[in-house]
Formats: C-alpha cells, sequence, structure tokens
C-alpha cells in the first residue's frame, strides 16, 4: 500500500479483501476491488432544522430505508452489481449492502421529515423539535 496516505485500519469502507489477496497473494482481478460500501455523508445545521446529504449513486430510490431513532437516523439499503457477461478489467466502484447511522446534535421532529433523491445523492430534511431551536436570549441590564 504504497498511496502515501496513512494507515487508518477502522475508517468506514477500508478495502479489507484487496489487502488480505495481496498479502495472501490472492489477487484475481488487476486493479483496486473494495469489498462493501461505505456512504459518504455532510450534515448542515440551518436554524430550523438539520439536512443531511448523503452520496449514494446506482440506488433506486424505493430501495432504500430510512428510519429516525431518537436523534439519530439511520440508513439502509444496497447497491447491486450490474450484470456482466465479459470480465472485469478494473474495478473501483463499491457494490454490496450498507447501513450508515448519522447521529444529529440534537432532537428532531420525525413526523414533517422529508427525504428526496437526486443525480445519486439522498437529501434528507429533519426539522428540529420545537423545543431544540437556537432562540436569541436578550441581557438586560440592571
Amino acid at each position: 500500500m504504497a498511496s502515501g496516505r496513512s494507515f487508518d485500519p477502522w475508517s468506514e469502507g477500508f478495502p479489507w479483501r484487496e489487502v488480505m489477496e495481496h498479502v495472501l497473494g490472492t489477487a484475481s482481478r488487476p486493479g483496486p476491488m473494495v469489498a462493501g460500501i461505505g456512504v459518504p455523508v455532510d450534515v448542515a445545521e440551518v436554524e430550523d432544522a438539520y439536512i443531511i446529504y448523503a452520496v449514494i449513486p446506482g440506488v433506486e430510490p424505493q430501495a432504500l430505508d430510512l428510519q429516525v431513532e431518537d436523534d439519530r437516523i439511520v440508513l439502509r439499503g444496497e447497491v447491486r452489481e450490474p450484470a456482466l457477461e465479459g470480465q472485469w478489467v478494473s474495478r473501483e466502484r463499491r457494490f454490496g449492502r450498507f447501513q450508515r447511522t448519522v447521529v444529529l446534535p440534537g432532537p428532531i421532529n420525525p413526523e414533517h421529515a422529508e427525504a428526496h433523491y437526486e443525480h445519486g445523492v439522498l437529501v434528507i430534511h429533519l426539522p428540529k423539535a420545537t423545543g431544540a431551536r437556537a432562540r436569541r436570549i436578550p441581557v438586560r441590564g440592571v
């Protein structure tokens, strides 16, 4: 692994299969082969909501399972490998089941949550619970 990056064995989506095949000398395909799939997410906070952007190309929206559990969102799904009659020359895309849990900094109102999927990006809009919204507290002099 001479990529110049620091080694982090616990990072999500680390290509364990590729490493083991390299160590054992059993690599059967040229190029990188990545097992499993990691889902990169960005979380934004606006005045009245949290917005999650999850990058999941190649998934049908109806195949995504999105659940709210207290102050966390659990995203599950599967990226299916395309059918191929030939053989792979190189493999860099990731296929397989995934689960990603995102812990939010505060409580949300799940009844008004919305999600849409466009161009491989899942956007989840999660309104903050009424009591969790930021508010300015005026400071009075004595």
